[in-house]
Formats: structure tokens, sequence, C-alpha cells
């Protein structure tokens, strides 16, 4: 299939102790990038080299059009993809869970979608209808629960926030990047929030395939997973709607590395 030359793909693959599954993960989100319509890149980040072998593994894979970045300690998923994005050349930028629980090919869905609604930001959900999820009722509470929360707060009417799979125009991540704090628990929600608040209301959403093993939320790991979203969350509240720390106003206070910065701007 020819290539459209107009656009390009970037795919951000945040890894996290995926020595196990990272090998056929990559492989099948290589020939998933291979089948669409536009030239791409990969960008996988290993979000603490020193914590298994995952490193090690992908490099040895030598898969084309793939960069590999990593830093020795985890910082948290947020970090990562954040990270990632500002490595990126792609006028189109997507990240994607390692972990062989998503289907890649939910990559092309969340594209066509970008183009069809000319949308800012298109976010994977587990609850449209059209998806294919195996979601226990535990998750689905937790996941009810989000969603009203952000809608009360930010005024996000997105049915989930969570999945692990969105995509962005470039000029969103532009203006967003450089405001973002949050490294793990609220990360999808601060980047939704401040893109909304800055005026990239078109946020839609898409189907998308998983196949879960899920965790008991009831467990002490859970609760305390739960716990740490939503103090997040708070946070991201106040900082966005009491003390305005994103707004232009307040450039001066954000922390950010200016040659990250630099690199979302020109696309190096």
């Amino acid at each position: 299939m020819a290539k459209n030359k107009q656009h390009f793909l970037s795919v951000i693959v945040p890894v996290y102790k995926q020595a196990k599954t990272i090998k056929d993960d990559l492989i099948q989100i290589h020939q998933t990038l291979k089948q669409i319509r536009y030239d791409y890149e990969m960008i996988v980040v290993i979000d603490g080299i020193t914590i298994d072998r995952s490193y090690s593994i992908i490099k040895q894979l030598k898969l084309p059009k793939t960069k590999l970045y990593g830093y020795q300690h985890n910082h948290g998923k947020g970090y990562a993809v954040r990270y990632g994005m500002a490595h990126t050349k792609g006028d189109y930028i997507a990240f994607i869970d390692a972990g062989m629980e998503i289907d890649p090919n939910g990559i092309s869905m969340v594209l066509e979608h970008l183009e069809w609604y000319d949308a800012d930001i298109i976010v994977a959900s587990k609850r449209h209808p059209a998806s294919k999820v195996n979601y226990p009722l535990d998750r689905q509470i937790i996941s009810l629960m989000a969603r009203l929360l952000t809608n009360i707060l930010f005024g996000i009417n997105i049915k989930d926030t969570q999945a692990g799979l969105k995509i962005f125009k470039r000029q969103v991540l532009i203006k967003v990047l450089p405001r973002l704090l949050v490294k793990r628990y609220a990360f999808d929600i601060e980047i939704l929030a401040v893109a909304k608040n800055l005026g990239f209301s078109r946020i839609y959403e898409a189907p998308i395939k998983l196949n879960y093993v899920f965790a008991s939320l009831t467990h002490a790991s859970g609760l305390q997973t739960i716990y740490r979203s939503l103090i997040d969350t708070l946070a991201v509240f106040y900082r966005l709607k009491i003390i305005k720390y994103y707004d232009d106003k307040n450039r001066r206070k954000w922390i950010y590395d200016p040659d990250l910065e630099m690199r979302i701007n020109t696309g190096q």
C-alpha cells in the first residue's frame, strides 16, 4: 500500500516490567503500523532500565523505524509518555500501553477517528458500544465514578479516560506538554483537562479491543492506586481551576525541560 506523504505518525510505547511480553508486543505493533497508509516511527521508552531485561531485549530486536529510549529509574507512565512525546517528529502522535492486553489494530481505529472527526484528541474507550472488553464489575464501578468525577471537575464528557491508547494532533501537544506535571496516576486526566482548558475541545472516543486479566481493586495495593489517583486528580483541579497554574500568564512557574519543549516544537 502506498504511503500518504501528507502526514507522519509517531507511536509511543511506554515500557515497565515487560520483559516477558515485550518482544511479541512490539512485533505486533510494528506489523500493524506497516499496514497503515502513513509513514511512521515507533518510540519505545523504558521507564526504568534497571527494573528488568526489557531494554536489552528490545535493543536486540533491531526493528525498523523504531527508536529506543530509557533512563535508569522508574518515574511513572505519565513521565515515560511525555518523554516519548518530546522525541517524536510526527504530526499525529499516539501512545499505546505495552503488555499484550490492547489489540494494536486499535491504532488504526483511533487514527481513522481522528481524521473523520477532524478531532484534536481521540481516546480509545472501554465503554464505547463497539468495544470488546472483559470488564469485571468492580472495574465498571470505578470507571463510572471516574467518569462522573472528571465530568464534574473538568467538563470532560467522555466515558473512559484511562484506557492506554490515545492519539493527538501535534499542535495540541506543543501547547499542552510543557505545562504537565503528573508522572503517574492521573496523567491521562491532566493532559485531557489542560487540552480542553486551552480550547482543544474536539475530544472524541473510539472503540477498543482488550484482553485484560484484571487484578482486583479490593486488595491493599488496588485501593492505594485508587486513593493516589483521586489525590492526583484533585491536584490537577486545584492547579487548573484555583491557582490557574496551566495558564499562559504562569509560564514562568511551569516545571519543564527546555530541551524537551524545543524537541516537541521542532520535531527533532
